[in-house]
């Protein structure tokens, strides 16, 4: 289920955006648990970055869903003869 999830939608192999957001978030919820059993505080400045990392990926994500896919491309770039 977990491989399913970092799959890439496009061609099935392991996407790098995904592993890198999941693994962000994987922190920052780490840093949360944290910080409200354990009372370890964590550095605002590096808890915000993460969080961006983690909205910026899952935006990125999601927008692969909406851009279309060109199977066909050429590598001669058009332009008069």
């Amino acid at each position: 289920m977990l491989k399913g999830l970092l799959d890439d939608s496009h061609n099935g192999t392991l996407s790098s955006k995904r592993v890198v957001t999941f693994l962000a978030f994987l922190l920052c919820a780490t840093a949360f648990l944290a910080n409200l059993f354990w009372k370890f505080e964590v550095n605002q400045f590096m808890f915000d970055s993460m969080i961006y990392l983690v909205m910026v990926g899952l935006g990125l994500t999601a927008s692969e869903k909406f851009l279309p896919i060109n199977k066909k491309t050429e590598t001669k770039p058009k332009g008069i003869l």
